[in-house]
């Protein structure tokens, strides 16, 4: 992942030439070749919307069938049920993973009131919520003086209120409930059925799992709402109708800030070199290693105009390869080559991530 970036920044200063170029045929001709160019600008990013929104849809339809099975365990707690709601937690994470490559890019995931920060903020304090080995009485469930109602708007209060390890909602918060800390070498963390069911606040436990899987839905609305082409004055409005080179420039900030800044560093090289579970993203199910592939994958979608949705089906059109590609030809193999790469080498991490740290 490390070579990534400084081709992504190449791409940047190609992309933008594109917008430049002359002819020695007059400027009629000028004009032609730079509406051309523009033309093929927007092409991408008209692209790249419609992966968006797909993305985003698949993900609320994933977290509705998430929030079915956190609905089905509250009401019968098994340990069928709970495998059920764990399941579920898991495919939620796959469609999820990959819209990580619209971060970054001035879009509404997050900006100043974007919700990204009560879907996925993280690494989370266990004690924030819940018991911990060592304080059985710790979060916001065994404070029963202090938070004797669980709400929806509570729990969105304390979301990193003093803070930024203060996680209260989001796909970590439910993780952490599904499966509780992860205190073994060979498992993901192994909370007892018991915890609601006979456990002490047991029925606070069930109504904190259940507002917080209601509450992702929410959020994960407002990114498929912003991103609806049906809709009207959201923001896929707005990036459309952005200059084509700007759009392009977003798209690329993104997929850059992600890919080292974000993945290679934060959630790659701190954890290895910290040797700590504490500081890998999906700590409590070890599910980290597809966090990481899902990240890659979404910069791949972006960068090849191609997205497959979980039901099979495909969104593709104009791409950045094939915008550079028209461009330089080499450099467009070499980012491509380097896209292949960083794939499987995320795909090759020893499982579970937090014994190969």
């Amino acid at each position: 992942m490390r070579h990534f970036w400084p081709s992504l920044a190449t791409v940047l200063v190609v992309a933008f030439t594109l917008t430049a170029c002359t002819s020695d045929d007059g400027a009629a001709s000028q004009d032609s070749d730079r509406e051309s160019d523009r033309a093929a600008l927007s092409s991408v990013a008209a692209t790249y919307a419609d992966i968006v929104f797909a993305s985003y849809q698949d993900s609320y339809d994933a977290a509705v069938e998430l929030d079915q099975a956190v609905d089905a365990f509250i009401a019968a707690p098994t340990d069928a049920s709970l495998q059920a709601a764990q399941n579920a937690w898991r495919a939620a994470r796959e469609p999820y993973g990959q819209t990580e490559a619209y971060r970054f890019a001035n879009g509404p995931i997050d900006d100043a009131d974007g919700p990204e920060g009560y879907l996925n903020a993280w690494p989370l304090d266990e004690a924030y919520i819940d018991y911990v080995v060592g304080d059985p009485d710790a979060g916001v469930i065994n404070r029963t003086d202090q938070f004797p109602t669980i709400d929806a708007d509570l729990l969105i209060s304390l979301n990193e209120a003093g803070g930024e390890e203060n996680i209260s909602i989001g796909y970590h918060a439910i993780e952490f409930l599904l499966w509780g800390q992860d205190l073994s070498e060979t498992t993901a963390g192994t909370r007892p059925v018991t915890d609601f069911t006979t456990a002490a606040n047991a029925d606070r436990r069930k109504a904190y799992l259940g507002v917080v899987s209601d509450v992702l839905l929410v959020h994960l609305g407002e990114m498929v709402d912003a991103w609806d082409p049906n809709g009207s004055g959201n923001y896929r409005d707005t990036f459309l109708g952005l200059e084509p080179e700007q759009a392009l420039r977003n798209i690329l900030t993104g997929i850059g800030t992600l890919s080292k800044s974000e993945l290679a560093v934060e959630r790659i090289f701190v954890p290895v070199n910290n040797q700590d579970q504490e500081d890998e993203h999906s700590c409590f199910s070890d599910n980290t290693h597809r966090d990481m592939i899902t990240n890659a994958q979404g910069i791949a979608n972006v960068w090849q105009g191609r997205y497959t949705r979980t039901d099979g089906s495909v969104v593709e059109g104009a791409s950045l390869s094939e915008l550079v590609g028209a461009s330089d030809t080499d450099l467009a193999t070499i980012i491509n080559g380097n896209v292949t790469t960083a794939l499987s080498a995320v795909e090759a991490i020893p499982v579970p991530f937090d014994q190969s740290i």
